[in-house]
């Protein structure tokens, strides 16, 4: 027997109350690993968007179709991103269960200005944070540039990013395509309007930076519009 099949026995004796169904799920995602939490490898909307802000987006749809109003809620989408980094917070930085749940909820509120302090409380309280835990930090902040950029989803590698515009549209048109006359060398338009981005990003940490720079550029200009 395998020690994460251990470890779900274990969970399974310990957790025999009514409601236990959420908490053996959660235990189980820390024993199998959370994955990129922001992006899309994460199959399912309630593990991509948390469960309590999928409850709210449910109720919000369904009262939506009650009142006979569009199903779309202004604002309510969320850009994926994968730059092929785990993000999470660990185990054994934030042992408890519920705390962890209550960091990445709160997370998910948080603007651009406001991930910095969040940042130096969870110093503050747990220690210096690990590589998986800061990298879901800068995600949470490209995030963040995307929803200003109207980018839907961005996947970056060693060699660079793709980035998808919701319904193919960019707020600064001209701006943008400015830019990549600028740099025709290293950014073009593909046929079904995705921009590629040619860079040398070896590394996870290079993807981050790499990225953030990306995007806090076109934020710029969909701003300048």
């Amino acid at each position: 027997m395998t020690e994460g099949a251990q470890r779900r026995l274990q969970v399974l004796q310990s957790l025999d109350q009514l409601g236990a169904g959420f908490s053996v799920a959660s235990h189980d995602l820390d024993i199998r690993g959370a994955g990129n939490l922001l992006g899309e490898e994460q199959s399912g909307h309630v593990r991509e968007v948390g469960i309590e802000l999928y409850q709210d987006m449910l109720e919000e749809a369904v009262a939506s179709l009650r009142t006979g109003q569009g199903s779309e809620i202004p604002d309510a989408w969320s850009p994926q991103i994968n730059l092929g980094t785990a993000v999470l917070i660990p185990e054994n930085y934030v042992p408890d269960l519920n705390v962890r749940m209550s960091l990445y909820r709160r997370l998910s509120e948080l603007d651009e200005r406001e991930i910095d302090s969040f940042a130096a409380e969870m110093i503050d309280r747990f220690g210096p944070m690990p590589e998986e835990a800061g990298h879901l930090l800068k995600i949470a902040a490209i995030k963040q540039l995307c929803r200003t950029a109207s980018v839907e989803k961005i996947e970056a590698g060693p060699k660079g990013a793709t980035i998808s515009f919701r319904n193919n549209a960019f707020a600064n048109a001209v701006g943008l395509v400015k830019l990549i006359a600028e740099h025709a060398g290293t950014m073009k338009v593909r046929p079904d309007q995705k921009v590629v981005v040619m860079r040398d990003w070896p590394t996870p940490e290079s993807r981050l930076k790499g990225a953030e720079a990306l995007l806090r550029q076109l934020a710029r200009l969909a701003l300048a519009a």
